[in-house]
């Protein structure tokens, strides 16, 4: 009990005068009171972020197990990158987490000297003062170079490696680490040396992929893109536990909206994307009601993540959807 409580019911105890049934409806409130303060504390810190923490790798793969408890939230593409602040970067991932719970797709890659770093495209130019390709440069060379924000304005915030990202994660995020030129085997061990097992999703390309990402590390948790209902049935047959994977359905509403009972009846939860769609709209016309219908039409059709270049705006628009109600208190990380 906070220190709220224990105030009130220390001033209860000099309490002479009043009547015995006030005396309970303010015993009753004030513990309402304490409750609801308990809350909202253990699912926000003192800064407000929406931290999760999945602690252990059976607590994240328990995370991601469908239920039929509503665990909306959302994925971000890079992270939710806005003015002034770059994709791939840890800065732009903290903004994003003072506004709802997510978690960050990341996009490793392999600079000259085989570092990973953490860099979306495989020229320097659209993101970065630099030119060329990221394979060109030695991680030296490419730790000097600023990020470009969306708007192509040069930030303060320089590229940065996996490992670096990894450690930030830990306690507070859940990363989703993308292929691009980096192997399975690669960012697995890469999760496995830095001990991130409880907060590092590894995507999965195809269902080979998801059978040696498995056989290497069965604590991994993968996310595998399955968007039909014949695709479930081919996965069922790999031998992969759907407690290993969370699916990705698609970036639009599949074909036969069935495949979300489908993979939900084997335990899994289902991603669609709007990145390449909706997120377009709500850029380009601002928050609305047809356009918040349209997101929570995804949602009621059994989405259980939305896929997201837009997590700030978008989580003002369904903020009803995104609430602390959606997870499971042990996952929320509170100081």
């Amino acid at each position: 009990m906070n220190e709220f409580c224990k105030d009130i019911f220390s001033q209860l105890k000099n309490m002479k005068r009043i009547r015995s049934v006030y005396l309970v409806i303010f015993i009753l409130t004030s513990i309402q009171l304490c409750m609801f303060s308990g809350f909202n504390a253990s699912c926000q810190n003192k800064e407000g972020n929406y931290y999760i923490d999945a602690k252990t790798p059976e607590g994240l793969r328990e995370m991601f197990r469908y239920t039929g408890d509503s665990v909306s939230f959302l994925s971000c593409h890079r992270g939710g990158p806005e003015r002034q602040l770059p994709e791939n970067c840890t800065a732009t991932f903290s903004n994003t987490l003072k506004h709802t719970y997510a978690i960050l797709e990341i996009d490793p890659r392999y600079t000259k000297d085989s570092i990973i770093i953490v860099h979306h495209d495989r020229d320097l130019g659209r993101t970065t003062n630099g030119k060329g390709k990221v394979s060109d440069f030695t991680y030296s060379e490419l730790k000097e170079l600023r990020l470009k924000d969306l708007e192509g304005k040069l930030t303060e915030y320089k590229i940065q490696t996996l490992p670096e990202m990894l450690e930030w994660a830990k306690g507070k995020a859940i990363l989703v680490l993308d292929r691009k030129d980096v192997p399975i085997e690669a960012r697995i061990k890469m999760v496995e040396d830095y001990k991130a097992e409880a907060c590092a999703i590894v995507m999965a390309y195809s269902f080979e992929e998801a059978q040696l990402g498995y056989r290497l590390n069965k604590n991994i948790l993968m996310q595998v893109f399955i968007n039909s209902p014949e695709k479930v049935e081919e996965f069922d047959k790999t031998g992969v536990p759907w407690e290993n994977i969370v699916a990705f359905v698609g970036h639009s509403m599949p074909d036969d909206p069935s495949i979300f009972h489908l993979i939900h009846q084997k335990g899994s939860l289902c991603i669609v994307g709007t990145s390449r769609n909706l997120d377009r709209d709500l850029l380009s016309e601002g928050n609305n009601e047809k356009l918040k219908e349209k997101y929570l039409e995804i949602y009621r059709a059994g989405a259980d993540i939305l896929e997201t270049d837009t997590p700030v705006p978008l989580s003002k628009l369904i903020k009803n959807r995104l609430s602390s109600e959606t997870y499971i208190s042990k996952f929320l990380q509170s100081q």
